[in-house]
């Protein structure tokens, strides 16, 4: 596992109990390649919009019972298995959709509230499914979840601040805006890494207030790992493997001062075993 782009999930580990390791596969793979054609590749905008749409009327040909275009079978006919067999929620699939669809055309956030719904639609869902799959879709339960789900999003953007700042003609910040103007930075200090160079201290205390609020995030979601693990061993330990991951990035940004543009932190091999050992 890594905290980056869909791998920040289980995908078919086998820590997964072995009934589980295809419906999460399906999920993966639909998510994943949706990502990729928002994020990935030279289309142009009317065209990735174009694909993701295709992708919605798909999910809604499963939800009728229709076959969906022979094209996208490979990636839709697994979840029009699940949604048959085990009754799995498309809902959800929807929502990453809609966030997807987002992506194609928004690059700024006004507000840390805009980019927590951004989060609820592009992070949230995939832990309400995996819920579902493990019948454990409570009210707490999907209220923690989502926690851990928005942390492990707003880690992502925090460890990719420079690799968004080179997407698409204008960059893309999560940074939300009000934010930055608070603290006295433009869009350009962000997207030419001018904010961290121009005064390394203060934005060492700008990085600090973002993986702070993170990390709250994940305390409000700690209890989730140990009540899943009643459930299913399994399950329990990976998601606290996950979310022990993604503390860890935040503890690597911490520690080179906030400064993602010459120290992307990744979670290597020692720290993984430390990990897997600590208890």
């Amino acid at each position: 596992m890594a905290v980056d782009h869909y791998e920040n999930f289980p995908v078919a580990s086998l820590l997964l109990p072995k009934q589980l390791r295809a419906p999460v596969a399906a999920i993966y793979r639909f998510a994943r390649s949706a990502d990729d054609i928002a994020d990935e590749g030279t289309a142009s905008p009317e065209e990735r919009l174009g694909k993701l749409q295709a992708y919605d009327e798909a999910l809604q040909a499963i939800t009728a019972s229709r076959p969906v275009a022979p094209e996208l079978s490979p990636i839709f006919e697994p979840l029009a298995h699940e949604h048959q067999k085990i009754g799995l929620p498309l809902a959800p699939c929807h929502a990453l959709l809609s966030a997807f669809m987002q992506d194609v055309h928004q690059t700024r956030y006004a507000t840390y509230a805009a980019l927590l719904d951004y989060c609820a639609r592009s992070a949230n869902p995939v832990g309400q499914l995996m819920l579902f799959l493990f019948n454990a879709d409570t009210p707490d339960n999907r209220q923690e979840s989502d926690a851990i789900c928005t942390a492990l999003q707003l880690t992502n953007h925090w460890q990719d601040i420079a690799i968004d700042a080179a997407k698409g003609a204008e960059g893309r910040i999560y940074l939300p805006q009000d934010e930055l103007a608070e603290w006295g930075y433009s869009d350009g200090d962000i997207l030419s890494g001018q904010a961290q160079r121009q005064d390394p201290a203060k934005w060492a205390r700008f990085m600090r207030f973002q993986t702070q609020r993170v990390a709250d995030l994940f305390a409000q979601g700690q209890a989730l790992p140990a009540r899943l693990g009643k459930k299913s061993w399994r399950i329990g330990q990976e998601l606290r493997l996950t979310v022990a991951g993604g503390r860890q990035i935040l503890s690597k940004i911490d520690a080179v001062a906030g400064d993602v543009y010459r120290h992307r932190p990744a979670l290597n091999w020692r720290d993984w075993l430390t990990l897997l050992i600590r208890r």
